[in-house]
């Protein structure tokens, strides 16, 4: 409200503390900061571009409940074009072999930028664009749920003609997933994963959700330890 710029608000706080962690609204605002900032930035999140930190709890989650990230069929389900969560895992998961399948309602289909990251990183991932759960479940093994971002849309109506397309329900899981199959989700969730999915062994997301902050911590243990992130005094 003041109107203080990041560079203000990161030269600063950089003076305050031994690390900034940075969620911004804004797309690339973390790299940016990263000139400013006399301390290590960690960027959590900017805007619709990435999130790094997600993505790294999100692969030690699946080499938790698998025991792999290789050979795996790993599908993406929700708002691809904003979800910065599935952004950055999909780039991650260009150090694996895996499959990429995408489930979007039209017009937040994964961003060309990202499928062709991958394809030029790791042209061996198979991507796929699938209509439907019940096509998809079958062959994978991860499903990687994301919900519909109602912030992201200049209208309510907008936003609801595309919010309940695609919902996870026991029966759906039933009838067409595989028993070891995980579901995964970065939180929170709205309607795309009912609530008597939780009582499912395949729903693994609040456990995420706890990784994620053993990742964190190693994370900034990692970064701390470095002392070549400090300036020298004598």
């Amino acid at each position: 409200q003041k109107g203080e710029s990041v560079h203000d608000t990161v030269a600063v706080m950089s003076g305050y503390s031994d690390v900034v962690v940075l969620r911004h609204p804004e797309r690339d605002a973390v790299t940016r900061a990263c000139s400013y900032s006399r301390r290590p930035v960690l960027n959590a999140g900017d805007g619709t571009g990435e999130h790094p930190t997600q993505a790294l709890l999100d692969v030690f989650t699946i080499r938790e409940e698998v025991g792999t990230v290789n050979g795996l069929v790993i599908t993406l389900v929700g708002d691809l074009k904003h979800g910065r969560t599935v952004h950055s895992l999909a780039k991650l998961l260009t150090h694996y072999h895996v499959k990429l399948r995408y489930l979007s309602p039209p017009g937040l289909r994964m961003p060309d930028s990202v499928t062709r990251y991958i394809a030029d990183h790791a042209p061996g991932i198979e991507q796929v664009e699938v209509s439907s759960l019940e096509q998809v479940l079958p062959e994978t093994d991860v499903l990687y749920m994301t919900r519909v971002q109602r912030e992201r849309f200049s209208s309510d109506s907008e936003y609801r003609s595309c919010c309940h397309m695609f919902q996870l329900t026991p029966h759906v899981l039933s009838k067409h997933a595989k028993s070891r199959m995980i579901v995964m989700h970065p939180l929170p969730r709205l309607q795309e994963i009912t609530q008597e999915v939780d009582e499912d062994q395949r729903a693994v997301y609040f456990r995420q959700s706890e990784y994620g902050m053993y990742v964190r911590m190693a994370l900034l243990a990692m970064v701390l330890d470095n002392k070549l992130c400090y300036p020298t005094s004598n």
